[in-house]
């Protein structure tokens, strides 16, 4: 969905509903591998002079990928957001780069008075998910050796350390041995 923003008044707010077939996945092996049914975006947006506020609530299910055995599994999301989108800055002739203030660091740029609020919404997807995905805390993950997903499958692999380096860490004697 692309809006205008020089054409909204100056505070709008849009509600808009993703249905699961919108979501597509750009790269092999995405943590986000679609949407567990239709996801509820509402936003609300003020012009501020130059800038816009943009504050968001999204609420749906999505499916992601477990971190640890790489198995799908449904996440509920349940996230807010709040960006300020603003004009990408003028570049003077001659130079290559614009140096952006620590203000800036928080700020969208866009270039134009449109933006694309399906970019702005599955960015805020990501951003709101987990630093780590696991489809259940017991979850055993995968064996590093054959692949063999520990949760259904057991596997006859010997439990090695990773690197054979570390065996001489074995030998060492500590104070608490001693005794």
């Amino acid at each position: 969905m692309r809006i205008e923003l020089n054409k909204l008044p100056d505070e709008s707010e849009l509600t808009e509903v993703y249905a699961p077939e919108w979501w597509r996945s750009e790269q092999e092996g995405e943590q986000v591998l679609g949407l567990d049914g239709p996801l509820q975006v509402r936003l609300k947006i003020l012009r501020t002079g130059t800038k816009y506020i943009l504050e968001g609530e999204m609420k749906g299910g999505i499916r992601v990928r477990c971190d640890r055995c790489l198995e799908p599994y449904p996440f509920d999301l349940d996230a807010g957001f709040h960006l300020y989108l603003q004009a990408t800055p003028s570049v003077q002739k001659g130079e290559t780069e614009v140096e952006l203030l620590d203000e800036d660091m928080e700020v969208e740029f866009i270039s134009g008075d449109e933006v694309d609020l399906d970019a702005i919404v599955r960015e805020q997807v990501f951003l709101s998910l987990p630093m780590k995905n696991v489809c259940r805390e017991s979850c055993r993950g995968l064996c590093p050796t054959c692949g063999a997903n520990w949760n259904r499958e057991t596997c006859d692999c010997r439990k090695e350390p990773a690197n054979p380096a570390f065996q001489k860490l074995k030998t060492l004697k500590t104070n608490d041995s001693k005794r």
